[in-house]
């Protein structure tokens, strides 16, 4: 039974796969407990000085000063080596959970990296984003807080409970009344905070993807003055978080002070009976002393786990989402592909190849054709007819329900993944510059590329004499994915990238689209000496850039609808030749 969206056994579970990320530091762990340990048993030692010292106040005998100082010296010692302990032990934690929150931050983003594309193309980056920083940030705050303080609370409250024993059992009876109302409260609260804690985190993951969502197109946003429009639906997925927090918020803190007032009623109980007993002399007033503070610190413990409980709903509710991550597949996980690719030639066949992204919906229903080593293989049709999916079946981020494609005359699912798209090169409409200087963008296409040879490929891309005129040359820095650059510079700076690599097939998909006609022009000259010698797969939506391919599939809802050289295609009259014309009219 689920009493918030998570099973005990799961709620366990994630407890169970934390405790095995400690075990990756067991010695820092075993140092720790043995701090955690001396500094507990050196404060619990205090309360029962304390009895003493005042035991050894006898009115009608008189002070024993030297038994009062001696106590008194032995209780600041031993304060004293307790908080230096505590000191210790905080550091050793702080240490110790940053190790593993590193642990986590990187088992999480080595995870996401090896996803399959079509697990992430249904995530909002915010969603992930949220879960590398706040959740993981939340995790750390509760192993380095909160965790502490929990096993700290378990030895204060055993060694009070035997410190009251030892004192006075039939005074731990009356005390013994509110124990139970104090955890009854603690765990009733508690179920029904906990699952406020995983909406609050679900809430925020909505913000952040919404907020990253509308940033990233805010260009958009201003050029149609949808500005108010967006503010509103911000507004609203705002308040639905800080709904989330305070709920979330309210019901939890009402755990310390309920718990608070249950333990403020023992003591009074205690004084009571301890005054009665102390009347007919059962009992010293030292040790009803030291029985009081022993109470406090035995319900101290059940007070601040109230308090933290909260945070630690919000660690595991945290912690349950980074796991959930972590327990995807990774692609390739069902592939029984053990063959590398080496040296392809490059003839790539696809044979009845149907496909959707949902099964439901077909999107290529039953494609042939073949492309011969050396060969270009121009895809062409409108918006929506298929042209990108072929490339994403090429290259393996999907794999098609029915037929098969071949590379070489073997199934592309006999290779590994890593090896296929390794003879694959790829320049798309979309760029992707990161964070580096130029030199090491455009290396980023040959691992271990010589200056010369990364030179060299900016002169083939037609961009070396724009990369030289940068302040500071292939050392100057490309920031925010290059929105320094112009939409051509970083598409030949992508090409140049390309160019190093020593891939056997070549995709370009609408590499010359958001471009003037005079960059067209130098994209069109660096993709003819890219080209050479590869087996091409050319997606333009300018037919004029595909004029010289060996072959055009026309694309249209799904099928090919047309085949042929250029020339051939519109002497026929048919859909090509419709779009072309429609392109020069």
């Amino acid at each position: 039974m689920k009493d918030d969206g998570i099973a005990k056994s799961d709620r366990r579970a994630v407890a169970v796969r934390l405790a095995k990320y400690f075990m990756r530091y067991k010695f820092s762990v075993l140092f720790a407990f043995f701090l955690m340990l001396g500094s507990n048993l050196f404060a619990l030692l205090g309360p029962l000085l304390t009895g003493k010292a005042i035991n050894a106040i006898d009115l009608e005998e008189g002070v024993d000063f030297a038994a009062v100082t001696q106590y008194c010296i032995l209780m600041a010692v031993f304060y004293v080596v307790s908080s230096v302990l505590s000191y210790i032990l905080s550091v050793v934690m702080i240490k110790l959970s940053q190790k593993i929150v590193k642990s986590m931050r990187k088992d999480l983003f080595d995870k996401i990296l090896s996803l399959p594309v079509g697990y992430l193309d249904k995530m909002q980056a915010g969603d992930l984003i949220n879960r590398i920083s706040y959740d993981i940030d939340t995790v750390n705050a509760s192993l380095s807080n909160d965790i502490l303080q929990a096993a700290t609370g378990v030895v204060t409250v055993i060694g009070a409970l035997i410190g009251m024993l030892a004192i006075s059992p039939a005074l731990f009876g009356v005390f013994a009344i509110t124990i139970p109302l104090s955890i009854f409260i603690t765990v009733q609260r508690s179920r029904q905070v906990r699952p406020l804690f995983r909406k609050r985190s679900g809430k925020l993951a909505q913000l952040n993807g919404f907020s990253e969502e509308m940033i990233s197109g805010i260009k958009t946003i201003k050029a149609y003055g949808r500005e108010d429009k967006i503010i509103g639906r911000f507004a609203q997925r705002n308040k639905d978080a800080v709904d989330a927090y305070y709920a979330a918020d309210y019901y939890g803190s009402l755990i310390g002070p309920s718990v608070n007032f249950v333990n403020n009623l023992g003591t009074v109980l205690i004084s009571t009976a301890g005054s009665l007993m102390y009347l007919y002399g059962m009992i010293m007033l030292g040790d009803i002393s030291s029985f009081l503070l022993y109470a406090r610190k035995f319900s101290g413990p059940i007070n601040e786990y109230a308090n933290i409980m909260s945070e630690i709903q919000s660690a595991l509710a945290a912690a349950e989402r980074v796991f959930r991550l972590l327990d995807e597949l990774p692609e390739g996980a069902t592939d029984n592909a053990e063959t590398s690719l080496e040296d392809p030639v490059g003839d790539v066949a696809f044979e009845h190849v149907r496909f959707g992204y949902d099964p439901e919906k077909v999107i290529i229903k039953d494609l042939s054709f073949e492309a011969k080593a050396g060969q270009t293989v121009a895809i062409v049709g409108p918006t929506g007819a298929g042209k990108t999916t072929l490339v994403n079946l090429l290259m393996r981020f999907y794999d098609p329900q029915d037929g098969r494609i071949t590379l070489d005359g073997r199934d592309t699912r006999e290779y590994t993944r890593d090896s296929l798209r390794a003879a694959f090169s790829m320049v798309l409409q979309d760029t992707w510059l990161f964070e580096g200087t130029v030199r090491e963008n455009i290396a980023y296409g040959k691992v271990g590329a010589t200056d010369e040879e990364i030179r060299k490929a900016a002169a083939d891309a037609n961009i070396a004499d724009f990369v030289d005129a940068l302040p500071q040359g292939y050392d100057t820095r490309v920031t925010d994915g290059g929105v320094n650059l112009s939409k051509g510079q970083k598409q030949l700076m992508t090409i140049a990238r390309a160019m190093l690599s020593p891939a056997h097939l070549l995709i370009l998909d609408e590499a010359t689209s958001n471009v003037d006609t005079r960059t067209e022009l130098m994209i069109r000259d660096a993709m003819n000496r890219l080209m050479k010698g590869k087996t091409c797969f050319v997606i333009a939506h300018r037919l004029s850039t595909i004029r010289n391919a060996d072959l055009i599939l026309v694309v249209k809802d799904g099928d090919i609808v047309e085949r042929g050289r250029h020339e051939e295609l519109l002497a026929k009259g048919g859909f090509y030749s419709e779009i072309y014309n429609a392109q020069f009219e």
